[in-house]
């Protein structure tokens, strides 16, 4: 096996060398506006969902404009390995992004600073270090494609893609970004990063008024019906109630500019709820989220069905901007010119480390069942994160588990594993709690899962399989982060030509007269696409960054003398 492995590596990192081609827009209609508002750590506890426990009446006015999506998951139950398949469209472990977190490149460009050593060590027991993930050169943060075709791109302000995002992938990338700031005439792409319903809300909140009762809440079964357990539950609905605010000031926003009836909105949270054994898990509480989808064409509503993964979610917003997905991209457009009709029949998704704590999990859902592949059955589902303690609750249940007062649903979080293999029946079983895999009455349909599952294992390669330090020294050789390349300039026929002799890096630029010009990443810098015609600016100022690598040095090239 380690020698297969290291054989899957070599491929990956051999095909970093090949470039990919620069998407198009293979229609001419008018570009419609696309608006994502994400959340954090809710499942799909709200009103349209069944769930009327927090009063949000933004949310409530989006679904009744648009389509509620009811079979809509996560390919992991965290931030950071999500993000980076939203970004990406690809599965977090068959690039190398799939432990919780690589480093502080959480918002905005990032830190973009890494430590070389940190008390964390990978599940061989070797001591890791910081660092930004060298995926391979042909895979781009997808809003770049919608840069090429004309888009506006921009992020505010959470990133956690798991590398430092790069130059290329947005025109604004911080806490001021808006659609607003875009040239008039220009299709935007925006993206609203909304904190306030995050797990460390639960306790960052604490001082404020809870707006939902706690005598009012449901706490599911495999949590304790205490009364921190209730006041916490509350706590979330509460931000819940915050968040829905947050929302409405956005879409207003959109309505002043006159933009609301030709934008389509997206809705969503990153992954499942914020509560112990919600967040990072592997079970529909970690992976099912809200979606919601109100489209230009106000004759779309209702509820669907479909069953999409986050892989979808790249390939989808390229269709509605009519561009054909890159073919490496793992999910399939659910909307727009390159909508697939036929769907998916499975989501995938996993668990690798989580912080200081290490597993390896596997889940394949469909429709109905949920499958759990555990490489550590040895390990209880519930892992010892210092993070997690700060819950209010958290510290309350270790102490209840403790004294041997907690219902033997929920100590099987903290027991070994029920086995290598999980199987639920999500319709008969909402909250997974009951294993059937050792029941003979589904053996056929553990079968379908477990054949499934070896078919992923051949065709798509799974890098949480090699220890992480091992990986990372694979991806910066001798712990040093690789450099991008520094650009290169010609001018031929009236034209600057740029280039780079990085393969798989992009490239980004400037025009100035400012002759003694300082890198800022907020500069809004253009992608290069073509050549550019030359402009009356004395100066070009040209950037180079390959994802995972260190971002080149700025370069400035004199228009009027270096073209001689």
């Amino acid at each position: 096996m380690k020698y297969y492995m290291t054989f899957i590596v070599l491929l990956f990192f051999i095909s970093c060398k090949t470039q990919h081609p620069v998407a198009k827009n293979e229609n001419n209609n008018s570009k419609p506006n696309i608006l994502w508002i994400v959340t954090e750590d809710i499942s799909p506890t709200l009103s349209m969902y069944g769930d009327s426990t927090a009063k949000t009446p933004n949310l409530d006015a989006l679904a009744s404009e648009g389509t509620v999506y009811t079979n809509v998951f996560t390919t992991a139950g965290v931030c950071a390995p999500s993000r980076s398949a939203l970004i990406t469209g690809v599965m977090q472990s068959s690039i190398g992004t799939m432990h919780m977190r690589t480093a502080k490149d959480v918002f905005s460009w990032g830190k973009r600073q890494y430590k070389s050593k940190v008390d964390i060590a990978d599940i061989e027991g070797d001591t890791i270090k910081q660092y930004s993930t060298v995926i391979p050169g042909y895979i781009k943060c997808f809003p770049e494609y919608l840069r090429q075709n004309g888009y506006y791109c921009t992020n505010n302000a959470k990133t956690d893609y798991q590398f430092a995002a790069p130059l290329s992938a947005w025109d604004e990338n911080d806490w001021s970004a808006h659609w607003r700031h875009r040239p008039e005439g220009k299709p935007f792409f925006a993206v609203f990063n909304i904190g306030l319903t995050h797990e460390s809300r639960l306790w960052k909140h604490a001082d404020k008024p809870l707006t939902v009762n706690s005598g009012d809440v449901f706490v599911p079964p495999y949590l304790p019906d205490t009364k921190t357990s209730r006041k916490t539950v509350a706590r979330h609905y509460s931000n819940v109630e915050l968040m829905d605010k947050k929302v409405g000031e956005i879409i207003e926003q959109l309505k002043e500019d006159g933009l609301y009836d030709n934008t389509i909105i997206f809705f969503y949270s990153d992954h499942g709820g914020p509560l112990p054994r919600q967040k990072r898990e592997v079970y529909d509480s970690g992976l099912k989220v809200p979606l919601i989808i109100k489209n230009i064409n106000s004759s779309i509503k209702g509820y669907n069905d479909r069953l999409i993964s986050f892989l979808d979610f790249a390939p989808t917003i390229l269709s509605i901007a009519g561009i054909k997905a890159p073919s490496y991209m793992q999910g399939n457009a659910f909307l727009g010119k390159y909508k697939s009709n036929s769907g998916r029949k499975y989501i995938y998704a996993g668990s690798d480390r989580l912080d200081e704590c290490t597993d390896r999990i596997r889940t394949i859902r469909n429709k109905r069942y949920l499958y759990v592949r555990n490489y550590f059955p040895q390990k209880p589902g519930y892992e010892d994160l210092r993070y997690r303690k700060n819950i209010p609750m958290m510290p309350e249940m270790l102490d209840l588990k403790d004294e041997g007062k907690l219902d033997s649903i929920q100590m099987e979080w903290f027991v070994p594993k029920s086995g290598f293999e999980e199987l639920y029946d999500c319709k008969k079983d909402p909250y997974d709690i009951n294993n059937i895999a050792g029941n003979p009455d589904y053996n056929e349909i553990l079968d379908s899962f477990r054949n499934e599952y070896l078919k992923i294992t051949q065709n798509i390669p799974d890098l949480g399989m090699i220890p992480e330090a091992q990986l990372i020294d694979m991806m910066w050789p001798d712990g040093v982060q690789p450099n991008t390349e520094n650009p290169e300039i010609e001018f031929k026929n009236g034209k600057i030509f740029l280039s780079c002799n990085t393969s798989g890096a992009s490239i980004s630029y400037l025009f100035s007269d400012n002759p003694d010009k300082k890198f800022d990443f907020n500069d809004k810098w253009l992608l290069y696409t073509k050549p550019l015609s030359i402009a009356k600016s004395k100066y070009i100022y040209v950037v180079t960054e390959r994802i995972g690598y260190r971002i080149s040095k700025m370069k400035r090239y004199d228009i009027a003398s270096d073209q001689k």
